[in-house]
């Protein structure tokens, strides 16, 4: 008995045949998810902790510039038409005079307000003393080292620089008498009429000496003719306002900060299930960039202002 060879209709009949459909891809394992929250948890971290450095050290920078760019204009506007203040309070973040040290090639717009998030903007004005250019002593505050360094090169001054500050009462003209430390003999008391100027920023040794600064340093200048001062400014200010002092009320803004940048991981998380790897991190990363933008800005507060 022979076998028949299936003919070609019929075997166009067995290649018609439904063929089964494709088995839908099951829910991902638990190596799977764990797997994905890992990497996603890590990748997080690494985008704050490299972005938190760089805004440290040179981000912080280009936002001080802007911040400084912004406080000159409100400032030479309020100096145009005569509304700069005079005190004896001055809103916190205001800018009140323009100060500029040749010698070290500085300008900066000070600022009402001695906080390190003050400071964030450019040289703070310590609230309980006078105006820069009035009579009596005027204490401003600068950083060392982070957001532009304004006072970074302030221990350069000797004896015989001059500081120039214009406010809304004019222009006043200090002569440095030395940079003091602690310990330090403190200077003579300023004359009747006089004004007295004192800079303060930080200090450290070594080669982290800049970012982990020990204490504060001082400069006093000295101008024999300043403008008067109206009395009732404060006759004290909060320890945040103080040298080397943090502001512990950013906490609740930094435990915000923290859950946005925890939802946003898990919102990561979440979306790699049904997208791919690549087009999720495309549209997550500008939104953890601005996360850990703001979280630093609020880390910084919770820092030594003087930083």
């Amino acid at each position: 008995m022979t076998l028949e060879r299936p003919t070609r209709a019929r075997r166009k009949q067995v290649d018609r045949r439904p063929r089964p459909a494709p088995r839908p891809p099951g829910p991902p394992t638990t190596a799977d998810s764990a797997s994905s929250v890992l990497s996603t948890s890590f990748t997080m971290i690494a985008i704050v902790c490299l972005w938190m450095a760089a805004q440290l050290l040179f981000l912080g920078s280009i936002s001080q510039h802007r911040a400084q760019d912004l406080l000159y204009r409100e400032l030479r506007g309020d100096l145009a038409g005569a509304t700069a203040p005079v005190g004896p309070v001055v809103p916190v973040g205001d800018p009140v005079a323009l100060l500029t040290i040749p010698s070290i090639g500085l300008e900066q717009v000070v600022v009402e307000g001695t906080a390190s998030g003050d400071l964030l903007a450019g040289p703070g004005h310590r609230r309980d003393t006078v105006l820069p250019g009035q009579v009596g002593t005027s204490v401003v505050y600068g950083r060392a080292a982070t957001y532009g360094a304004p006072f970074a090169d302030l221990t350069d001054l000797s004896a015989g620089d001059e500081i120039d500050v214009v406010g809304a009462q004019g222009s006043t003209t200090y002569t440095v008498l030395g940079v003091r430390r602690a310990g330090d003999p403190l200077p003579q008391p300023v004359a009747e009429g006089a004004g007295r100027l004192t800079l303060v920023t930080a200090e450290g040794s070594g080669r982290l000496g800049a970012i982990a600064p020990e204490s504060a340093v001082y400069v006093d200048a000295d101008a024999t003719q300043a403008f008067p001062a109206p009395p009732g400014r404060p006759g004290a200010v909060p320890d945040s306002e103080k040298a080397m002092a943090a502001d512990d009320g950013a906490l609740p803004l930094l435990a915000l900060c923290l859950a946005l940048l925890l939802a946003l991981t898990l919102g990561v998380v979440a979306a790699r299930q049904r997208w791919s790897t690549v087009l999720v991190w495309v549209l997550a990363s500008p939104l953890a960039i601005a996360l850990s933008w703001a979280s630093t800005d609020v880390v910084m507060r919770l820092l030594p202002n003087l930083i």
